[in-house]
């Protein structure tokens, strides 16, 4: 029988600490628990009144009777501590993934509600997908887009739901064009921007893949004040015409990227493997600041959940904040 009053107690401790956090801070949406207990290897995020409980695979092996009764103490405990309804605790257990596995559907159905972060609101779904909706380790970077959009154009790409182009355009973007390929997730941007009463063909959602809308932006001589860069570590879509491998693509991503940005441009890229190593070669033909002490929020701190870099063209730098 597994003694389950160390994980109870730091998750009564933890709640305690991040719900006056996360109030300060106006934040419906948090992580409260990752792991700090080895013998339990969860991730545990609350959304408002629900809580998104997501078991890591150990390679650990139980017979399937004790492992059964194990999860049951489990969410009874997590129910115990939030005080929820069983109904309203989500349980995914995620297995070693690549490339888009994340986006897909899990085989349940769930319900979309919304939840509001910094005064913004989005809609997530904590069933249907092995993710929500909404990527909470990025929402430091949300915010820094958000305090620095005000008149700019704004390009969001591998946008998945479209939360970075929610904070630019309510920060004050002049435009902004959001750009994935899947059907489904830029449908539900479109489904924050309304959310969020933004309008006008001055935002728009592009169906493209990154590198075919990078050539031909280039192409076309776009030029953004604003870019973020958030692509998958892997992919292997069928949509996609060349697999994407980021540690072996995120160069020339990068300088694609640039050839957009105008000179005094900033562009935020941040990927989440967990082994990458930045290209020396950016680094000596950009100004690059590794931001990823800053990006990682409190509840994520000390986890490497990702890494993100600022980059500017260099001769732009010395002379910018």
């Amino acid at each position: 029988m597994t003694d389950l009053s160390p994980f109870v107690n730091r998750l009564g401790k933890n709640l305690k600490h991040r719900l006056k956090w996360a109030k300060r801070l106006n934040l419906e949406a948090w992580r409260t628990y990752d792991r700090d207990v080895p013998q339990f290897p969860f991730a545990i995020d609350v959304y408002g009144e629900h809580i998104h409980l997501q078991e890591y695979d150990t390679g650990w092996l139980l017979p399937p009777s004790d492992y059964r009764r194990w999860l049951e103490d489990v969410l009874a405990a997590v129910q115990f501590v939030y005080g929820l309804p069983k109904e309203n605790i989500h349980l995914k257990q995620r297995t070693r993934q690549k490339g888009l596995q994340q986006y897909e559907k899990t085989g349940s159905t769930g319900s979309d509600f919304v939840i509001s972060e910094h005064g913004r609101k989005f809609w997530v779904n904590l069933d249907k997908y092995l993710d929500t909706g909404l990527f909470l380790d990025h929402r430091n970077t949300r915010q820094r887009v958000g305090d620095i959009a005000q008149g700019k154009r704004f390009l969001n790409l591998f946008a998945y739901t479209g939360s970075f182009s929610v904070y630019a355009a309510t920060g004050g973007a002049q435009s902004s064009e959001t750009v994935d390929l899947s059907n489904t997730y830029l449908d539900w941007a479109q489904r924050n921007f309304a959310l969020n009463g933004i309008t006008g063909a001055q935002h728009q959602i592009i169906r493209a893949d990154v590198r075919q809308y990078l050539r031909q932006a280039i192409a076309a001589k776009k030029q953004f004040d604003l870019i973020v860069l958030d692509p998958p570590s892997f992919s292997n879509s069928k949509k996609m015409q060349d697999i994407l491998d980021i540690q072996r693509d995120h160069a020339a991503l990068v300088r694609d990227c640039m050839k957009l940005l105008t000179n005094n441009g900033t562009l935020f890229f941040s990927n989440n493997l967990r082994s990458f190593s930045l290209s020396a070669e950016l680094t000596e033909d950009f100004a690059v600041r590794d931001l990823s002490k800053q990006s990682v929020p409190d509840d994520f701190r000390n986890k490497k959940i990702h890494q993100c870099f600022e980059i500017k063209h260099i001769e732009t730098f010395s002379t910018t904040p």
